[in-house]
C-alpha cells in the first residue's frame, strides 16, 4: 500500500487547513461572529474551513477575515501566501477590496419567518442610513462654506 502522507496538499486544502488552525486559536463565538460579518451562516465558514470540501473562501471575505480574526501580520503574510497560490487571479484585487471594506458596516439581522417582513426591514435601515449620512454630509459642507 502506498504512503499517501507524502504527497503534495492542493493549496486550496492548505489554506483551508491553516484558516482552521488559526480559528481553532481564537475565542469561542468568533466563527459566529465571522458568519456575521460576512452576511452567512455558519455552516459556511465550516465549508471555508474544511479541507475536504471544495468550496473555496471568495478572496471579497478576506479583508473581513483578517479584521474580525485579529490575525497578526505574520498569519496574513503566511495566509495570503497560501491563498495566492491556490488562486492567483484573485490576489491582486484584494488591497482594493480591504480599503473598501473599511467604509462598509454590516448590521446582522435576526432570521425572519416572512421573507417580505426583512426585505421591509432592510429597506428602512438603508433608508435611515442615507437620510441620516446626507444630514451629515450637509452639515460638513455647510461648516466648510464659513
Amino acid at each position: 500500500m502506498a504512503d499517501d502522507s507524502a504527497q503534495p496538499i492542493e493549496p486550496i486544502a492548505e489554506y483551508k487547513a491553516l484558516l482552521r488552525l488559526y480559528l481553532d486559536r481564537r475565542p469561542s463565538g468568533t466563527r459566529q461572529k465571522l458568519a456575521e460579518a460576512l452576511g452567512t451562516h455558519k455552516s459556511f465558514i465550516s465549508q471555508i474551513t474544511n479541507p475536504s470540501y471544495r468550496v473555496p473562501l471568495p478572496a471579497q471575505h478576506i479583508p473581513a477575515l483578517f479584521k474580525v480574526c485579529h490575525f497578526s501580520l505574520e498569519e496574513q503574510r503566511r495566509f495570503m501566501e497560501i491563498y495566492a497560490r491556490a488562486h492567483p487571479g484573485q490576489y491582486g484585487a484584494i488591497e482594493e477590496l480591504a480599503s473598501l471594506e473599511a467604509d462598509v458596516l454590516r448590521i446582522p439581522l435576526p432570521q425572519f419567518a416572512d421573507p417580505g417582513r426583512r426585505h421591509e426591514v432592510e429597506l428602512m435601515i438603508r433608508d435611515f442610513a442615507e437620510r441620516l449620512i446626507a444630514l451629515v454630509r450637509d452639515a460638513e459642507d455647510s461648516a466648510n462654506k464659513k
